[in-house]
């Protein structure tokens, strides 16, 4: 799947040369924060990454990769699907030493934009998903699917400087309980091919105390149509994932007129 990817990302660097009147690519990768822009209507769009995190000393994991395409059905909606292949490893549970590969819960949703920015009213869109257990290796099902909802918005501050965030909660297929997601990322056009962010994000639920982070990355526009990322960051509560680093590539390209 990797050498099919990059063999088409490497035909979308040329190809999309050829579409210079549509407006760049926006993804929602490498921040925590979703965007609030949805896929042109008829496109397709892929956006993969690999990541690394460190749970503690003795846990880890690992994305390889991580993928979420998307369509544009209409001007107003957008179709999603998320597919994680992850190795899990814990030096400290003997089931794990050899540590365990598998897809995560498959899933499915939708983008659906709302009102575009106007004044102090933030360009909002709402992102919604559901996992589906059934679709996961044995070790990752969940006991029932796994839905999450989150409200998108995003402010133009200057020509160059942007500011994103998100609310929304997620269930993991396992407990009742909700986890409450906030995302808070400024972000900057360093140039006219560079862009880069620094993020607050976190998680809080009833079940476990709140973990607070927070990351930065950059990402740099090979063409209107395909661009890639870097990003890294550390956990600033007791709860938190240590450490993060993701690498990562988006592209897109039109299905018809």
């Amino acid at each position: 799947m990797i050498k099919y990817f990059l063999l088409s990302a490497s035909f979308f660097c040329i190809a999309g040369l050829s579409n210079a009147q549509v407006d760049k690519i926006d993804t929602d990768r490498p921040d925590q924060t979703e965007s609030a822009v949805l896929v042109p209507k008829k496109w397709i769009q892929f956006e993969m990454g690999f990541g690394k995190q460190v749970n503690n000393s003795t846990e880890n994991e690992f994305q390889h990769p991580t993928l979420l395409s998307k369509y544009g059905i209409s001007k107003r909606f957008e179709f999603r699907l998320i597919t994680t292949l992850q190795t899990n490893t814990d030096q400290n549970n003997p089931a794990l030493k050899q540590s365990n590969t598998g897809l995560m819960p498959v899933e499915i949703g939708a983008k659906i934009a709302l009102w575009e920015e106007h004044k102090l009213l933030p360009k909002t869109s709402l992102i919604f998903h559901v996992g589906i257990p059934r679709f996961a290796s044995r070790y990752y099902q969940a006991d029932h699917l796994a839905p999450n909802f989150r409200f998108t918005m995003q402010h133009s501050l200057s020509k160059n400087i942007g500011l994103g965030y998100n609310v929304g909660a997620e269930w993991d297929g396992v407990n009742k309980e909700a986890t409450w997601i906030y995302t808070f990322a400024p972000g900057f056009n360093i140039s006219e091919k560079w862009y880069g962010y620094v993020e607050a994000f976190g998680f809080i639920s009833k079940i476990n105390r709140a973990q607070h982070s927070l990351d930065g990355g950059i990402a740099y526009y090979i063409n209107r149509n395909f661009k890639i990322d870097l990003s890294s960051g550390f956990g600033i509560s007791k709860e938190a994932p240590d450490w993060y680093i993701a690498i990562g590539a988006s592209f897109r390209f039109k299905t018809g007129k």
